[in-house]
């Protein structure tokens, strides 16, 4: 195996931690959806939890997505 296709392998691998910042951004968002939709008065305190998770959840997608990319430039 030449250090290319090992790159190619390890950016591929690095990428996986997607599928699981999509399932978390759903689970985030139906969760907000159905929680206001119970109780809408507790939406002040609840949308800006619901943002501050989406905020931390993407920042995982970035990260593997730097690391890919390191991974295949650098």
């Amino acid at each position: 195996m030449d250090i290319a296709a090992a790159r190619e392998i390890g950016a591929g691998i690095a990428v996986i931690a997607l599928a699981g910042v999509g399932i978390g951004l759903g689970n985030i968002f139906s969760t907000l959806v159905s929680s206001i939709a119970r109780n809408p008065a507790s939406r002040p305190h609840v949308f800006g939890l619901g943002m501050l998770g989406f905020a931390l959840t993407e920042a995982i997608a970035l990260l593997a997505l730097l690391i890919a990319f390191l991974i295949l430039f650098v």
